[in-house]
């Protein structure tokens, strides 16, 4: 299988290793990558207050057909691959659907205990909806209902426990050949990293390669256990359709 004009979306919920894992695909010499390229539209509908707002809405798309259109166009800069890193709750109702199905996609999930303490605190007024968790099964159900077969779908523990068998893995699946380069990359911030990089990519910044899964200690506060419980029921379905290194 060739990787000619491959456009590769992966969709995370927020507090996950989407930061990481577009660094591992902008290292790629072949690969062109794209931050959130949904996000200036998510902010001028929702009005989130989120660090920054207006700088990222000044600075992007408005208009989700607009934005659509490139993601399914041309590979930028005449690249083999077009890597699209989406947040999943950037989906938003009313919008058209169709045009992920001309996109590759892969379901990036996170365990929602280890995702809820790091969102909470900064988004305090934290819905279902805003995990993106919702919107990633709701994609998985419409890729399984239109391709007939499983859609991609990774955990980030997976591949922070063993990121080079994972890498390879999701190449393959992919139809394009691994490369180490995948694996490290220079510390410091890119061109493609948006606007709002420099209220959340401190940690990744200073990163070099993937690092090491460790467990959190936090628990969830107790009048966050309903939102827990309605997170853990979605990323059971969604885990129990994940890629695994002995597949």
């Amino acid at each position: 299988m060739t990787a000619e004009g491959r456009r590769i979306a992966m969709w995370s919920g927020p507090r996950n290793i989407s930061t990481a894992m577009m660094r591992a695909w902008g290292n790629r010499p072949d690969t062109f990558v794209c931050d959130e390229p949904l996000y200036a539209h998510y902010l001028s509908v929702t009005r989130k207050p989120h660090p920054g707002i207006d700088e990222v809405i000044a600075a992007g798309e408005t208009d989700w057909r607009k934005v659509t259109d490139w993601l399914t166009g041309d590979v930028p800069e005449g690249r083999l691959i077009f890597f699209q890193k989406h947040m999943a709750h950037h989906l938003l109702p009313g919008m058209d659907f169709d045009w992920i199905g001309r996109l590759i996609n892969v379901l990036l999930i996170r365990e929602p205990k280890e995702m809820l303490t790091s969102l909470i605190k900064t988004t305090p007024e934290a819905q279902l909806e805003d995990t993106g968790l919702p919107q990633q099964w709701q994609l998985f159900e419409r890729l399984q209902a239109r391709n007939g077969e499983t859609p991609l779908v990774i955990d980030a523990r997976d591949v922070l426990a063993d990121p080079a068998s994972m890498l390879k893995k999701l190449c393959d699946k992919l139809g394009v050949a691994f490369t180490d380069a995948m694996l490290a990359w220079p510390a410091g911030p890119r061109s493609t990293d948006g606007v709002w990089a420099k209220h959340w990519y401190h940690e990744v910044e200073k990163s070099t390669g993937f690092r090491p899964f460790r467990p959190k200690n936090e628990e969830v506060p107790p009048h966050w256990r309903d939102l827990l419980e309605a997170c853990d029921a979605i990323y059971a379905r969604l885990y129990e359709a994940r890629m695994t290194c002995g597949e």
